[in-house]
């Protein structure tokens, strides 16, 4: 992308923060920018330069009632939310809300078999053990989930012939299977509540194999590209835990897109 591709991607994704925001207001639904959404928001007002996605959290209780009041209040006209649980041949463990009339496909996910506009993550935050064993042994189930979601990409764009091997052969796994036990899975593990919660299909940053359930349970508001949203009132904590030293810029050769083989803006519609 050019940089001018760039910030209007950015700017259709707040149009999407927003309508995240517009949502969950009118179910009283609590959720959190997180990541470096929020890292833009605290660090540079916006989003960093280099950044071509937005990402918002939610406790899982408040995510099922976001899936709902979407169906209710969403502008279908102009956004859709998609879900392995709604969208056939759908490889994600988390949402994604969508803009109408745009498209962006990331290398390798050519062939997926659902529209893919651009997009925000909304992301499922479930609970995982209190001990930090049981969390290791949890994580190794976590990432046998992602690796066969992902798999269906992995078979084409890992560098690895080996590893495109063992996805093609993970790819075959029948994906209503894949989904019903990744369903299990997170039931399973929401009937007691946890001091510690996570994704369950992505990557954690650090050995302790989670988040502080405290940094999503009471958000403050944010200023993000002059728009008000909530996030972690332990920004700070939170950043630290997951960045490290989250105030100095990464190297210039560490600032990088995802590789996008498709991109139609919401301009381009209209002509």
């Amino acid at each position: 992308m050019t940089s001018e591709q760039l910030r209007k991607v950015q700017l259709t994704q707040l149009e999407l923060l927003c309508e995240v925001r517009r949502i969950c207001e009118k179910e009283g639904i609590k959720y959190n920018i997180i990541a470096g959404t929020l890292l833009g928001a605290v660090r540079h007002k916006g989003f960093i330069p280099w950044d071509d996605d937005a990402d918002v959290a939610m406790l899982r209780p408040e995510y099922e009632k976001f899936r709902n009041a979407c169906e209710k209040h969403m502008d279908k006209d102009e956004f859709y939310f998609q879900d392995h649980r709604i969208t056939p041949g759908y490889r994600w463990g988390y949402g994604k809300l969508r803009r109408v009339g745009t498209a962006f496909v990331r290398n390798g996910q050519e062939h997926m078999p659902y529209e893919q506009g651009i997009f925000i993550d909304i992301f499922p935050l479930d609970n995982v053990p209190e001990t930090t064993w049981r969390r290791r042994l949890h994580n190794l189930h976590c990432n046998l989930i992602r690796k066969i979601l992902w798999s269906e990409v992995g078979k084409i764009v890992d560098n690895n012939r080996i590893m495109r091997i063992l996805y093609t052969a993970l790819a075959k796994i029948p994906l209503n299977y894949v989904h019903s036990h990744y369903n299990n899975f997170a039931v399973k593990h929401n009937s007691t509540q946890s001091r510690w919660v996570r994704i369950l299909t992505f990557p954690t940053p650090n050995k302790e194999h989670g988040y502080l359930r405290k940094w999503y349970e009471t958000p403050v508001e944010h200023i993000f590209e002059n728009e008000p949203f909530f996030g972690t009132q332990h920004s700070d904590e939170y950043f630290t835990f997951k960045f490290g030293n989250w105030r100095e810029l990464p190297p210039e050769n560490k600032r990088k897109t995802h590789p996008v083989s498709r991109l139609r803006l919401r301009e381009d519609e209209k002509r």
